[in-house]
């Protein structure tokens, strides 16, 4: 696996959590608190995208702190993750690159 797999399958995770909670839907402890909101259909749409907007600064901040690209709880260090066959899966700055344009070059 390299960069661009591993970044898209966060960005996959991203995805599934954010249908998770914008459904009407008891799976999480988020969706019962936001059901429980009764939202109009504009609010929910506002929701999501608060959700969105959230969950993208979330993944793309976690990805560019183990690239070395940002600190992760105020200490900023370059990560070497591998593959379950020991393969390095990117070389300094390749998630950096990879979760910008799959997070943000949409």
């Amino acid at each position: 696996m390299k960069a661009k797999e591993f970044v898209a399958r966060w960005k996959a995770e991203k995805e599934n959590l954010l249908s998770t909670y914008s459904k009407d839907s008891e799976d999480t402890h988020a969706s019962v608190v936001i059901k429980s909101m009764n939202l109009s259909l504009e609010q929910k749409e506002k929701m999501k995208e608060v959700i969105d907007t959230i969950l993208t600064d979330t993944f793309y901040g976690l990805l560019l702190g183990l690239d070395g690209e940002a600190q992760i709880g105020g200490v900023q260090e370059t990560f070497n993750i591998h593959d379950s066959e020991g393969n390095l899966i990117s070389e300094c700055g390749e998630l950096e690159a990879e979760a910008w344009e799959q997070f943000h070059g949409e």
